[in-house]
């Protein structure tokens, strides 16, 4: 049983090394797992296993929520957004950044992707910060490590996986767990990007022009109202998350056709072929991922490492600090979806054992995936903000560093004081495990 356990993570790790995409790597894991170690009958499983794992309400949010981010990039509220944090900011040195920063924490709370993100903010914001003498690599880092606070602002993506995952928790809870930690983060991201800019003096050619406030905030105003909406439907019990997503694809619709009216049929059909292909490829992981995960928890496997990483020490922190570190690394070359999928078998007994809250952790898994976004070699949000700018992804690390080392800073802080986080969902009353 013990050379299963061993032969199911092996063929997983040496699969996913040699290139494999992810969710082949766990479908073919799990198989040779149920192979060896049980008998030829569970093989039957497998198609159960693999319905299973995506036959949960909860998950009809994300293909949604993904829609919704689509919807919204496509209408134009990233440009109108773009236009109100200018005139909230006006002309400053570092200026322009700021408003790259503070428009992907809004359009973190539609979308919920940190690449769709990205790759919003990044269309919109590089133009105009070339022409005002920002670099292209500082650019494209600044957005990149920006857009990866989506996967903490509700509607996290990936939070909504983290729930069906461990589902002793509360979404709910965990989007409201994620919010100050992740405006904590934007704030960590701000700080060194306003410093960058004036000791490079960057940004000496923005326009002195200042948008009007109160046109740039009526123009803006229905993009605003799409995270008010998710969030006061969710506070108020009015909608489930998973009837949210579906109102909130509604109103990015009715934004982007009747109020903006930038989106036509044809707009509505491309962004709804674009979204169900990113769905696609995001639920095949998922189910596949199912296979692996009743492999891994019915041969014991996930129990055994887990085992394994409490008796490296029974200090807390030092565990707390390991899988911190190989979150980090993971995050560099996977998405933050593969990463809950993968680890949390592997996690949740050791969170269980030192008594952590489940949603603490869940936003601290978060925001060290957040961190891997944009950390080479892979780097997901920095790929797609690199690929726009046109430039090589080696050009970035010189300003990827500090923007790393201050984000780090952010989640020491939410490690050392958990309140950060559980604050908000205790104040509204939302169940903390």
């Amino acid at each position: 049983m013990i050379d299963a356990n061993i032969l199911l993570l092996l063929t997983f790790i040496i699969l996913m090394l040699i290139g494999t995409p992810i969710a082949v790597a766990l479908g073919i894991g799990g198989v040779i797992g149920i192979a060896v170690g049980l008998d030829t009958a569970a093989l039957g499983t497998l198609g159960t296993n693999t319905y299973n794992a995506v036959a949960k309400y909860p998950l009809i949010a994300i293909p949604l929520f993904i829609l919704t981010g689509m919807v919204f990039e496509r209408s134009g509220v990233a440009a109108r957004l773009v236009s109100f944090a200018q005139a909230c900011i006006g002309p400053r040195r570092g200026g322009l950044a700021l408003v790259a920063v503070l428009v992907c924490l809004i359009m973190g709370g539609m979308s919920g992707s940190g690449p769709a993100d990205a790759a919003a903010v990044a269309t919109v914001m590089l133009p105009s910060m070339m022409k005002a003498g920002y670099p292209k690599p500082f650019s494209a880092s600044v957005i990149a490590a920006s857009a990866s606070t989506a996967i903490l602002i509700p509607p996290s993506i990936a939070l909504i996986v983290y729930s069906v995952l461990v589902p002793e928790t509360d979404l709910r809870a965990l989007f409201a767990a994620g919010l100050i930690p992740g405006l904590l983060v934007g704030l960590s991201i701000a700080i060194p990007t306003l410093i960058l800019s004036r000791k490079h003096d960057f940004g000496a050619d923005e326009s002195p022009d200042r948008p009007a406030f109160w046109p740039a905030l009526w123009q803006a105003l229905p993009g605003l109202m799409a995270p008010v909406i998710i969030l006061g439907g969710l506070r108020s019990g009015l909608f489930t998350p998973t009837e949210t997503a579906v109102v909130a694809v509604f109103y990015g619709l009715l934004v982007g056709t009747a109020l903006y009216r930038t989106m036509g049929f044809r707009d509505i059909y491309q962004v709804l072929v674009e979204s169900a292909k990113i769905s696609g490829v995001l639920m095949l992981i998922i189910s596949l991922a199912g296979i692996f995960a009743w492999a891994g928890s019915t041969m014991g496997a996930f129990r055994n490492t887990a085992q394994l990483i409490l008796t490296i020490s029974d200090n807390p922190w030092i565990i707390l600090l390991l899988i911190m570190g190989v979150l980090l690394l993971a995050g560099m070359v996977l998405d933050g979806v593969s990463i809950y999928l993968i680890t949390l078998p592997l996690l949740v007994p050791v969170v269980q054992a030192f008594e952590w809250s489940f949603v603490w952790f869940g936003v601290v898994m978060a925001i060290n995936i957040a961190m891997g976004q944009f950390t080479p070699p892979v780097a997901v949000n920095l790929m797609v903000t690199a690929r726009i700018a046109g430039i090589p992804l080696e050009s970035t690390f010189r300003w990827v560093g500090w923007l790393l080392l201050s984000m780090g800073g952010a989640l020491a802080l939410v490690l050392a004081f958990p309140e950060i986080a559980l604050w908000l969902p205790r104040v509204l009353g939302y169940r903390i495990t």
